[in-house]
């Protein structure tokens, strides 16, 4: 009898399109309680190196950040000390020219629990989110909000 292994889980990361990445990062990491993934040992080597130009790159709270990318993680989540590159659950923010333009296809939902959803709501506002409605139906009840650059979630 043969028998089959199954496929190791495939490693991901949501990326989401940004005018500022790092504004939503910092939006982000604070929303979700995530850290800020720290590049600056990678982005060090390759401007040394000569392969990224100084113009791809920016300070970022006190230290060298890619210009265009920056990533936020799960804090217990594994990750390369060399690069500051999560391995886990990770948002990845990468600069576009274009403004969001219609509503999004995929949204991350927030689960504080209910006891809790009005005190995470105004803890989000006060980081820049805004609400756009509040949904009480058949399926349950939350709170549809936008990050600062108007990218919908869900407060559960």
């Amino acid at each position: 009898m043969t028998q089959t292994t199954a496929p190791a889980p495939l490693h991901w990361k949501l990326v989401i399109d940004a005018l500022d990445p790092h504004t939503q990062a910092d939006f982000w990491s604070a929303a979700l309680h995530y850290t800020v993934e720290d590049n600056s040992a990678l982005v060090e080597r390759l401007l040394e190196a000569g392969a990224l130009p100084g113009a791809a790159t920016v300070e970022f709270h006190g230290r060298p950040a890619f210009r265009d990318l920056i990533a936020v993680r799960h804090p217990e989540d594994p990750y390369d000390e060399d690069s500051g590159t999560g391995h886990g659950r990770r948002l990845l923010f990468q600069r576009v020219p274009e403004t969001k333009s219609g509503k999004n296809r995929l949204h991350l939902d927030l689960h504080p629990g209910r006891d809790r959803r009005a005190e995470e709501v105004q803890r989000l506002l006060k980081l820049g989110a805004s609400v756009l409605r509040e949904v009480d139906g058949p399926g349950g009840t939350w709170v549809v909000m936008a990050d600062p650059e108007g990218n919908e979630f869900c407060v559960q």
